[in-house]
This record gives structure tokens, sequence and C-alpha cells, in this order.
């Protein structure tokens, strides 16, 4: 048994296809076919159905994929603690960012981080809380960046920075007199709010202490702050934002911000990776470039932290 058939397992059983999980490893597709038989005929059992298409795994597959997971990890962690001796700060980089952080934060930090460190090879994907913890833990991304305290014990965080929540309020929302949003005003009657899924609704929810609703004339979640703002704009709702993407907003728009009194609620953002996580050289990297960009943006001062509501 050897760590090569052990990846050919892996990539048909993530493709489904012999043909195609050949070419994501650069071999003949008789190549893999062959070295996975042989494994199959070591072990003296059958690891894929192959009279199904696309193909499946056997009960017994399934077993051995999950550990061949596991040793093919903990294989590439021998190059991780040799770059980790020698202080080399390159190579790839597998990051995963949630949807309500990834289109603010990445433009910030990537042009610097890719200059700064140019042998890093950065993969990046936008992932819910729950993708990035389950790739984190399956060894299928290295960091991910997102909302916190996820009380996760396998799980390490570390603090980015706290952004505030901002209002936005349309020109005949009963609140937009007023200079200074206060908690106390906030009820979930007239917030529009991101669809099921977001950590970010979730911290608005746990922000509103006025929980009593079915006054509403209808429901409607999005997927997109852009959708939200302009439903606002049209009198159906305010809606609450994350400070980075009121930067990019136009005057115009600006015009129906309004800040929270001090101190300002607030949500926790950090870097997370599994707590058996070796690349530490590239996560300080990330965190070092993230950290002197991002300070002079946000003020940390008078915040408030809310975190998303707690898991049933």
């Amino acid at each position: 048994m050897t760590i090569s058939q052990l990846k050919y397992l892996l990539a048909v059983a993530k493709y489904k296809n012999f043909t195609l999980a050949s070419e994501k490893c650069f071999v003949t597709q008789p190549t893999l076919s062959m070295q996975i038989q042989k494994l199959e005929e070591e072990l003296d059992v059958v690891i894929f159905n192959r009279k199904k298409k696309p193909i499946t795994l056997t009960e017994i597959g399934e077993k051995i994929i999950e550990q061949a997971k596991i040793i093919v990890n903990e294989s590439k962690r021998i190059t991780d603690i040799v770059e980790q001796e020698k202080g080399y700060i390159g190579g790839d980089f597998k990051i995963g960012i949630i949807p309500t952080i990834m289109p603010t934060l990445l433009p910030i930090f990537l042009k610097t981080f890719l200059k700064k460190y140019p042998k890093v090879h950065l993969i990046i994907e936008e992932l819910t809380t729950q993708e990035i913890l389950k790739k984190l833990k399956d060894g299928q991304i290295d960091v991910g960046i997102a909302a916190t305290p996820l009380e996760d014990n396998s799980i390490k965080e570390r603090v980015l920075y706290y952004e505030p929540f901002v209002g936005f309020i349309s020109k005949n929302h009963r609140l937009i007199e007023k200079k200074y949003l206060d908690i106390d005003d906030l009820d979930l009657d007239d917030i529009l709010l991101l669809e099921d899924g977001h950590c970010f609704k979730d911290s608005i929810l746990n922000l509103c202490k006025s929980l009593k609703s079915n006054t509403q004339k209808f429901e409607l979640t999005s997927g997109s702050f852009d959708t939200l703002i302009k439903l606002s704009k049209e009198g159906l709702g305010m809606t609450l934002l994350p400070y980075l993407h009121t930067l990019d907003l136009c005057e115009n728009d600006k015009v129906f911000l309004r800040e929270f009194k001090k101190p300002v609620p607030a949500r926790e953002v950090s870097l997370i990776y599994h707590k058996s996580q070796l690349k530490m050289q590239l996560i300080e990297a990330l965190k070092t470039t993230i950290d002197g960009l991002i300070r002079g943006i946000i003020a940390f001062s008078d915040i408030s932290i809310i975190s998303p509501l707690p898991k049933k």
C-alpha cells in the first residue's frame, strides 16, 4: 500500500469517474485503474462498485476512504514540519471565507499579501461556516475566515477584527430622524434579513431584543446585501450591514446609514484553523497582513461583541 494509491482512491471517490480522476492526478487512466486494482487485491476487498454509473463506494470502501483521508493528510504534514523548521513561506495555502466577509475583506488584503509573499499559491473558496469547519477537519483547507466564537474544541480561533453593525434606513422609515441608533430601537418586524445559513443573520437575531412578530405583511430573506439595500430604499423596511460593506456605497446611499450609540454592536471576525495545523508561518503571515491593513479602516474602541445564536 502506498500514499499514491491512497491518493488515487480519494480522487475516484471524489469524482466518481476513473478517467476524470486520472486527469486530476496527472496519470494515465490505465495506470490509476491498475494501482487501485492492486490495492484491492492486496486488501482482498472491493472498494468501488464499477457496475453503477457514476461509480459508488462499497460499504467497506466507505470506511477505507475515511481512513485514507487521515493517512494522506498526515503524510502532508511531514512537508509542513520541514517547511516550518526552515521558516519557509510558500507553497499552496487553501483558505475558506464566509460569503458576508469575502467580498469586502478579500480586496483589502489580497494584493498586498501576494506582493509580500510571491512564493505562496493561494487557493480561496467562498464557503459557509459549516462548510469551512468540515473542510478544516477533513484537511481540505488550511484556514478559514469566519464570524466567531464557534465553540468547537478542535478549532483554534484568532481574532482579526471586530466589525460594527450599521443601520441602513429608508427615507420614510420611523428611525430616519435619529442621528444614532440604539439596540432597543430594533424590531424584527421591519428588518430585512439575509437568508438562513448566514451567520450574519443569526447575529442580527441575537442583537434584536424584540422577537415578537406576526404583524408583517410579508416575509423576505435574501442572500445579497445589495438586494436588501434596494428593498429598503423602496420603503419595505430597514436592514443592518457589516461596516466594511458600507465603504463601497455611493454617496447618495450613504445618507441613509446610521451608526449605533456606543458601545457599538459588532461581530467578531477571526482566522480559524484545526488544532493540528502546522502551516503556522503562512497563518502568521496572513494574520499580520490583515492586521496591518484593517486597523487603518476599523476603529477598535467601544465595541460590544454580538455573537451568532448558539447552536441548538
